[in-house]
């Protein structure tokens, strides 16, 4: 089974198109980390020009899901402990100065609402949208900020991080991941900073050491 089964490229597709496809694909572990992406064999597969499998791949290394080495090309990325704390630590600094911040009722409702939906998600097991509800959740809580900035600079981390969760998924059942960010909302909605900047950090901890080990 070729590790691009399951991609569709329609006549429409641009390179953007193109590198979100090949995310999935590594999100979903049909490349491994150190697998080189092999342009020319890329573009004849899926049948489209080479130049635009590069300018997908280009993509890709702005995400810092792929990165180029000499002699060797594109590669998936192989996660490094340093890596890890770098993003994670970018992570910790949005959240916790967000959950500092006093919710407008709005806010409020965007937070329980994403809330809602990954209780759903993990309720059906799948692991796919929990990831990306798990994501939301966290993006609406960063929007306390009321930064358009902050939120599209959280958006580009959701990128790289929507591969550690992945990641994760494998350690963590469901409902481990519902009870981890049911503390988090519980705290944000009895207005409780200290509390939630407290479980945030907790969250954050625990994935750090969990990644660690499981990518160590």
């Amino acid at each position: 089974m070729s590790a691009l089964d399951g991609l569709e490229v329609r006549r429409t597709t641009t390179a953007q198109q193109l590198a979100d496809g090949l995310s999935e694909r590594i999100m979903a572990g049909a490349f491994g980390p150190g697998d080189r992406l092999r342009e020319s064999a890329i573009a004849a597969e899926l049948g489209v020009a080479r130049n635009t499998i590069r300018e997908a791949v280009r993509i890709l290394e702005l995400t810092g899901l792929v990165r180029y080495e000499v002699n060797r090309g594109a590669v998936v990325i192989a996660p490094t402990p340093e890596k890890i704390e770098a993003l994670y630590t970018a992570r910790e600094r949005l959240e916790t100065a967000a959950a500092i911040r006093t919710p407008r009722p709005e806010q409020l409702e965007a937070i329980t609402r994403a809330f809602d939906e990954l209780t759903e998600a993990a309720a059906e097991g799948d692991t796919a949208r929990i990831v990306d509800r798990d994501l939301a959740f966290h993006q609406a809580v960063v929007a306390l900020l009321d930064s358009t900035r902050l939120d599209e600079f959280f958006t580009a981390l959701t990128k790289e991080l929507r591969f550690y969760l992945t990641v994760l998924s494998k350690s963590e059942t469901p409902e481990e991941v519902v009870a981890q960010h049911r503390v988090i909302l519980d705290a944000i909605l009895l207005g409780d900073h200290d509390r939630a900047v407290a479980e945030i950090q907790a969250h954050i901890d625990v994935s750090v050491e969990q990644l660690k080990q499981l990518l160590g």
